[in-house]
């Protein structure tokens, strides 16, 4: 398992007047779990960012090779979604995942995260 730092700041996005869009990450979400569900791994690197996705991989694998062995569980419904600015965490019943916001949508940065007490999360997949 590798470790994700990210730390998930509060932001008073109330005060700025700006409601965040929520449903597009959860979507995204969604979607990249949908796609491990039905095998289309291939489906589900197109949703990493671009980092993510050339890390992913262990020397002589394919990004959908690496997710199959990763045997990532499945996502569930979503539980709760944060936006902070081009930034987003997921929690799904199965799953947290770490999304960025790109001019073509929502790209999983990090998936298979599991919070560690007060430390930052442990994630199956990052960039």
């Amino acid at each position: 398992m590798r470790t994700l730092l990210i730390l998930v700041p509060a932001l008073a996005l109330a005060a700025t007047g700006c409601a965040p869009d929520m449903a597009a990450p959860a979507q995204a979400a969604e979607r990249f779990h949908a796609a491990l569900s039905a095998h289309r791994e291939d489906a589900a690197c197109a949703m990493l960012t671009r980092k993510t996705a050339e890390n992913l991989p262990n020397r002589g694998q394919t990004c959908a090779e690496a997710l199959r062995e990763l045997g990532l569980g499945p996502g569930g419904s979503v539980t709760a979604v944060s936006v902070w600015g081009e930034d987003a965490q997921v929690r799904l019943a199965g799953d947290t995942l770490f999304l960025h916001r790109f001019t073509d949508g929502w790209r999983v940065k990090a998936a298979g995260c599991e919070p560690v007490h007060d430390l930052p999360y442990k994630c199956e997949v990052e960039d």
